[in-house]
């Protein structure tokens, strides 16, 4: 192996963690942040959600409305089943029309608007939890993504710097200074690399149909190329992260709503078993040679004890599973920050040893075994065993880097907080 190829193979090596492949520099990067509000304006599920949310905003006024009012006609016949029989000659035969209105007890239709509020504010939150989700998925499938691209461009860049190996190595046997085994060991390698590159493809189009549909883009639409996935390093402290739970978590926000609408259901309930009237009047016209009748009717409704009771044990059950379930999710929303909150802070101190010392120290053996090798002062499968220990540092450096920033994309959705 000659010198110039020896410095070839070694630069080439050298670039492979901060470039970026041809195929992906050929299109312009599209930001994260313009993926997300693409989602946000176009995703299907959340349009549906929105609607849903003010359609349940129309409840209030249903709620809140009087009973529909009644009109009532009569005909009173006398003497005879026939209509209008006795009407000319008898003062009890009659037509009449009326009126009726139901009217419940003073507070119940405020109080059951105060229900369809509630309920309409947690369709609302809800939206939220939804969009929270749909958010920190176009995140996730935007990462990964540019973890392929970016260690798909790793692998093509060795598997350059492979094939000049192998090409080396197969000029050393030729000319009896090296071991067919050496040569078979490199393409080993070598097709490994290949198989990588294939499988990152596979998946490459995998998440990019899953983000289109996020988007609600059309499959057959250009793929959408990321910027360089790059360490953004985590600012706020634990304690901060914990505290913006209660405040801006997504789901935190919809069972405390539910909480606020289990309160008024209560007391909406127990309005319940006050009695609802029902006023109506009537004007009943015999013919005119009769005197004309006028009726008055108030009606009074007694809602049975049994069931008001009832349908306040239920909602105050409600209440408290509400109240239990608000308990249950703030302590798994708090558990869940705190682990990424130490997954983070804890891939930031790999990060560093990877960056200062494991990825340098691998390439500066593999620079002196290489140039060794060169200079036939050591063997090629030394060589090839630094070469591929170097190239999956640099794989695990960017896994790492993967791991850390859908971390902190994780710990935004369930914080409201702003870290990348």
């Amino acid at each position: 192996m000659n010198v110039v190829a020896c410095v070839t193979a070694t630069l080439v090596l050298a670039s492979a963690l901060s470039t970026i492949g041809q195929e992906t520099a050929a299109s312009t990067p599209i930001p994260l942040s313009q993926l997300l509000a693409e989602a946000k304006a176009n995703n299907p599920q959340l349009s549906a959600a929105d609607h849903e949310a003010r359609a349940a905003r129309q409840m209030v006024p249903q709620a809140t409305s009087l009973p529909d009012p009644k009109l009532t006609y009569q005909q009173f016949s006398v003497g005879s089943p026939k209509p209008f029989a006795g009407y000319t000659d008898s003062d009890f035969a009659y037509v009449a029309i009326g009126a009726s209105q139901e009217l419940p007890y003073p507070g119940k239709l405020r109080l059951r608007g105060q229900v369809a509020d509630r309920d309409a504010d947690t369709k609302q939150a809800e939206i939220g939890v939804l969009g929270a989700g749909i958010a920190d998925a176009v995140k996730a499938d935007y990462l990964q993504l540019a973890y392929l691209q970016q260690t798909l461009s790793i692998l093509r860049q060795n598997e350059t710097v492979l094939d000049q190996l192998i090409q080396d190595a197969t000029a050393h046997y030729q000319v009896g200074k090296g071991l067919q085994q050496d040569v078979l060991e490199a393409q080993l390698n070598r097709t490994k690399i290949v198989r990588e590159i294939t499988m990152h493809h596979e998946q490459m189009g995998q998440i990019q149909a899953h983000l289109k549909g996020l988007l609600n883009r059309d499959q057959a639409s250009p793929d959408i190329v990321t910027e360089s996935l790059n360490e953004t390093p985590l600012k706020s402290t634990s304690s901060k992260l914990l505290a913006l739970v209660q405040k801006n978590n997504p789901q935190i926000q919809v069972d405390a709503s539910a909480i606020q609408k289990q309160d008024a259901q209560v007391a909406s309930a127990k309005r319940e078993g006050k009695p609802d009237f029902e006023v109506g009047y009537m004007y009943q016209n015999t013919d005119r040679k009769y005197r004309d009748y006028y009726m008055l009717t108030f009606d009074v409704r007694f809602p049975r004890k049994k069931r008001v009771d009832a349908e306040i044990a239920e909602a105050q059950e409600k209440r408290i599973a509400s109240q239990k379930t608000f308990d249950a999710h703030l302590q798994q929303q708090l558990a869940q920050v705190q682990q990424l909150y130490v997954q983070a802070s804890s891939d930031e101190e790999q990060l560093k040893e990877y960056r200062d010392g494991l990825v340098p120290q691998s390439d500066a053996a593999y620079r002196a075994t290489l140039s060794a090798y060169a200079s036939n002062k050591d063997q090629f499968t030394h060589a090839l065993s630094h070469f591929t220990e170097l190239l999956n540092l640099k794989l695990d450096y960017t896994q790492t880097l993967l791991d850390h920033e859908t971390a902190l994309a994780h710990l935004e959705s369930l914080t409201g907080a702003t870290l990348r």
